[in-house]
């Protein structure tokens, strides 16, 4: 029963989050800029995902409802 208070808590303090803005702590720089960028990206800019790293996808493979066809190597098991 002790650890039913200390699980309620935890899960409570976890649901927590911060709603703010992100910002480096102070005293604290953002990492250096990529090689050949002339100019230091701020906070926001290091966030946006690269489109390799989150590709859209292209290509939808069904667009509608089609019979299956008959497939020979779909077999009960034995």
């Amino acid at each position: 029963m002790n650890r039913l208070p200390i699980l309620v808590c935890a899960l409570a303090l976890g649901a927590c989050g911060q709603k703010a803005d992100l910002a480096p702590v102070e005293g604290a720089a953002l990492p250096p800029a990529p090689y050949g960028a002339e100019v230091q990206p701020s906070a926001d800019e290091l966030l946006v995902l690269d489109p390799q790293a989150a590709p859209d996808r292209s290509v939808e493979l069904r667009t509608r409802s089609e019979e299956r066809e008959d497939d020979p190597f779909d077999l009960p098991p034995e």
